[in-house]
């Protein structure tokens, strides 16, 4: 949008649960989405009778050291002697989860933890396990206290408690942190982005096994020691660990430490770079073997007091320390186990690691048909080699979820998903959002091929998604257009991602540009358009999130930028919103970047048209606020006074925060209590599909 605002112009709205993030692939290349547990009733119940035969997943049992005879628990198996609930709710997963007794617990949606950064702690006896790919755990996780012992925990996807600060020393929030607990299973999970450590094996705790974990998007991977006994027996096989700085893992008076067939990967060019990789310290005896270690710095180091002895591991683009030395141990006198081959590890990890469909889903009787799914690949290895052809593949009015699963790689086309073709994913399959990119530069004043005119800012988008239901999730939508060699286009306008739709699910995504980065908009006015954002970026900095529809974004970081000439000034958000309607509002999330201080506003009313119908709104709540946002944070657009809308702050905190006045309304206790997240969602609860 122009900084006069001379056209009319739309506004997406988001709503607000803590959702989804991308949805693992299972071997055979298909994304299914769970199962539909809706027959066991809002809260948790008892999920089938007792005549139905368990699922294998409840009855499993642990390999490795927590397999082991000890310390008066003869293996590990979770709950499988207890009843099978399913919960939806914080309330419910902690009820059982504390329970003294034993029970298999199916985590079936979306758990945001409150606080943030809570961790549930967890009683001896008990599996946690997601149903299919839908059980999420965001901004917390587990702890397992001195003598909780028998806990399998797989399934899960556990992410998001990060709090801004990378090498947080404020905020211990880990995904699973072990106090003194012993023989305990950590399997097939997705555990990313949180404040502290992925996984913590502390004080004592033994008979540890973690097995085909995802872990990722993190300062600090996996600790294990924090004490003066060497007393840990721990084995941790068929693990895909990357973009972590440190503690890959770090092992700290070990006493046996069994690892093979891991993929340790840094990825060139990404933000976050390997410090080293596995870490034999203390009086540690280490075995590593087949395991693959991919342009790693330091990919194996060891203390002088401690042991390493390496068997067929593979080093590709690795530099600095790469140790061993010292005598370890036979794992096969504790338990039998086989190593896959190190030049398949890369392989079978990428498709095999984090959770499964066929894991915490309920007998046949109530499993769901799995979504359609349709592959994309720039290398011709997927059904179609653009993101766009996929769009067109899928039948107008389809009646369930599609799937679009594309493969890392930066694709530059436009996509839109027209309005018949509802109920559509598309998902990145990297590691990281930022592997999977879609890129496009036109501005609202690029010419149109065929002479009839320019884009205009709606036009310019990079993706455009006009259908309901719509779901992204683990990629980049980015426009790169280049304001300083387009001095001569009458239009700088240049949106990356714009929705004119309802129950617009982005989760995990970056979404990146200048002038008007993200368009939350509506089919028409007198439409409802509900957008909820959830653990993404956005990243611009004139008006760059603006428009007509109610939009949530929650616990998010929208990163402000400078301008095309170097200069730092800037709008976060122009809301249009209609009368009567709820606007954008950000929640629990961080404004910052590399801009001047008190250079940007938080807001101004955009009257789209000259329309002085409208009523826009913006609260900004519960958010950390940089030094950046100027002390008078609200500002007048196109003649219209933000004075006369909806504009308001309520707790935030940082440099950016100020204390209430007439130029910065801060909204009373009373008033907040209407501006919640579940206030702009309405009967909308968000879920990943």
């Amino acid at each position: 949008m122009s900084e006069t605002r001379s056209k009319p112009r739309h506004r997406r709205r988001k709503t607000a649960l803590a959702v989804g993030v991308p949805l693992a692939l299972t071997a055979a290349g298909t994304l299914a989405y769970g199962t539909d547990l809706g027959v066991f009733g809002a809260d948790a119940q008892r999920t089938a009778s007792a005549a139905t035969a368990a699922p294998a997943w409840a009855t499993a049992t642990a390999d490795g050291f927590a397999s082991v005879n000890s310390l008066g628990q003869n293996g590990t198996y979770g709950g499988r002697d207890g009843k099978t609930v399913t919960v939806k709710t914080l309330a419910d997963l902690e009820k059982y989860a504390t329970a003294a007794e034993p029970y298999v617990i199916v985590v079936a949606a979306t758990i945001n933890m409150n606080p943030v950064g809570k961790e549930i702690k967890v009683a001896s006896d008990k599996t946690i396990v997601g149903a299919g790919t839908s059980g999420h755990i965001v901004g917390g996780g587990f702890f397992l206290g001195s003598g909780v012992h028998n806990v399998i925990i797989r399934n899960l996807t556990i992410r998001d408690a990060y709090q801004g600060v990378w090498n947080d020393k404020d905020h211990d929030f880990d995904a699973i942190q072990m106090d003194g607990a012993h023989h305990v299973w950590i399997d097939h999970n997705d555990l990313r982005n949180m404040a502290d450590g992925l996984i913590d094996v502390r004080k004592d705790t033994t008979n540890v096994t973690v097995s085909w974990n995802k872990l990722s998007q993190d300062n600090k991977a996996f600790g294990i020691g924090w004490t003066e006994n060497v007393v840990t027996d721990i084995t941790i096989h068929h693990n895909w660990i990357r973009e972590t700085e440190q503690r890959n893992p770090s092992t700290d008076n070990a006493a046996h430490a069994h690892l093979y067939n891991n993929f340790l990967e840094d990825v060139a060019g990404t933000d976050i770079n390997s410090s080293y990789g596995n870490y034999s310290r203390g009086a540690t005896k280490m075995v590593l073997e087949n395991s693959y270690f991919q342009g790693m710095k330091n990919p194996v180091i060891k203390d002088s007091t401690a042991s390493i002895v390496q068997k067929g591991n593979t080093f590709v683009g690795t530099s600095g320390r790469n140790e061993s030395g010292g005598t370890a141990f036979d794992p096969k006198t504790y338990y039998a186990y086989t190593a896959d081959k190190t030049a398949d590890v890369p392989s079978l990890l990428k498709s095999g690691v984090g959770p499964r469909s066929s894991i915490g889903t309920a007998t046949a009787s109530t499993t769901a048909a799995a979504a359609t799914t349709l592959t994309v690949a720039k290398d011709g290895s997927g059904q179609y080699s653009t993101v766009q052809a996929a769009v067109n593949a899928v039948p107008a009015n389809n009646p369930s979820r599609v799937v679009i699963s594309v493969k890392p790689g930066t694709y530059r086309e436009l996509v839109k998903v027209p309005a018949n073709k509802p109920h559509v994913t598309i998902q990145g399959t990297g590691g990281s959002r930022k592997d999977t990119v879609i890129v496009y530069n036109n501005a609202s004043g690029t010419p149109k091929p065929d002479g009839s005119g320019t884009y205009g800012t709606g036009g310019s988008a990079t993706m455009a998604v006009e259908a309901d239901d719509f779901q992204a999730r683990n990629l980049t939508v980015s426009n790169d257009f280049d304001e300083a060699a387009n001095q001569s286009l009458s239009g700088h306008q240049a949106v990356a991602l714009r929705t004119a739709a309802d129950k617009v699910f982005l989760d995990s995504v970056i979404v990146s540009g200048d002038q008007d980065t993200l368009l939350v908009d509506t089919a028409s006015k007198d439409k409802l358009g509900r957008v909820y954002m959830a653990n993404s970026y956005v990243i611009g900095n004139v008006d760059f999130i603006f428009g007509r529809a109610t939009a949530v974004i929650d616990r998010s970081v929208i990163t402000l930028k400078k301008r095309w000439n170097g200069t730092s000034a800037g709008y976060v958000t122009a809301p249009s919103t209609v009368a009567g309607r709820k606007g954008i509002l950000i929640a629990n999330s961080t404004v910052n970047g590399d801009v001047s201080d008190r250079t940007f506003y938080l807001g101004r009313p955009w009257h789209a048209g000259g329309d002085a119908s409208l009523d826009p709104q913006t609260t900004v709540r519960n958010t950390n606020l940089s030094a950046a946002i100027r002390t008078t944070p609200w500002t007048d657009m196109s003649g219209f006074s933000w004075k006369d809308d909806r504009f308001a702050e309520y707790k935030n905190t940082g440099a950016g925060a100020g204390a209430a006045s007439t130029d910065r309304p801060l909204l009373t206790d009373a008033q907040a209590a209407g501006q919640e997240v579940a206030d702009w969602l309405g009967d909308w609860t968000p879920s990943a599909s």
